[in-house]
């Protein structure tokens, strides 16, 4: 297989950073972006690769990042959206969305749109990091998306987390005839820090003893670099949603046609983005 650019978000660290590693071994152009700039830096320098550093939480900085990854790479073979993070309590961005949603699905989806072009242009795959936590706490209002009712840390989570699955769903719809291939995946309980700024239960697995029960970082981006390696159509299926390597059961609104839909147009407007 030629050399391939893939552009990995959330790869300072954790399953990104895994990830990383591992797709670099294999001779492709690995582009890393993280929010940290230091350790975004450390583990370019590890790696001998590009690296780039945007916060989500600032839809500026996925603006300027989509605008410099076109001007950079005239191929971009794989986007791995992996950026994301269960927060604390309640608190809206720079931008006037709730922290999680935007961290977890608005960031993703604005940088992937602004990258359609090129995505459709190298046939290329996007494969979008979501959670079981989809299924236990994800019950998506699409009329409050920005979680001003009922916020809980738990929920917003697994709300994002569920519309990871929906917009992996309807990109597939919208774009896999021109080319595009989708997924998102689950890559289980992973010792990582992404719950450092969080107030929920959850925290206390991710930064206890209870953190031995958790499996490694390389383990947890199995599935991501599989995706990237492997065949759609033939050793995966576009549109899916997997953990360890096969189809999983997600949350019942994930298979929503109809909100899948509603959930990009809605997203389009939140990031002004025409649908």
């Amino acid at each position: 297989m030629p050399e391939r650019t893939i552009v990995i978000t959330g790869a300072s660290d954790g399953i990104g950073a895994a990830a990383a590693r591992a797709l670099a071994a294999t001779g492709d152009q690995v582009v890393i972006v993280g929010r940290s700039l230091q350790k975004t830096a450390a583990v370019a320098a590890e790696l001998g690769v590009a690296s780039y550093v945007a916060d989500f939480a600032r839809l500026d900085e996925v603006r300027e990042l989509a605008a410099t990854l076109l001007a950079e790479y005239p191929r971009i073979d794989v986007l791995a959206n992996n950026a994301g993070g269960i927060m604390g309590d309640r608190t809206e961005t720079v931008d006037g969305h709730e922290k999680t949603f935007q961290v977890n699905h608005l960031g993703p989806f604005l940088l992937t749109t602004l990258l359609l072009d090129r995505l459709v242009d190298s046939h290329a795959r996007v494969i979008t990091t979501s959670s079981a936590a989809n299924r236990f706490f994800g019950h998506l209002e699409i009329d409050d998306l920005d979680a001003r009712t009922g916020y809980r840390p738990n929920k917003a989570y697994g709300d994002a987390k569920l519309a990871n699955i929906l917009f992996t769903r309807e990109l597939h719809r919208r774009y896999s005839s021109a080319g595009i291939s989708a997924a998102s995946f689950h890559p289980g309980g992973v010792a990582t820090n992404f719950a450092a700024e969080s107030t929920s239960p959850m925290r206390v697995v991710y930064t206890s003893v209870l953190k031995r029960l958790l499996i490694s970082p390389e383990k947890g981006a199995d599935t991501l670099v599989w995706l990237a390696t492997t065949e759609p159509g033939s050793q995966w299926v576009s549109g899916e949603y997997y953990e360890k390597r096969k189809i999983a059961k997600a949350n019942a609104q994930a298979s929503d046609a109809d909100l899948a839909r509603e959930l990009w147009d809605r997203s389009a407007a939140m990031v002004a983005m025409a649908s």
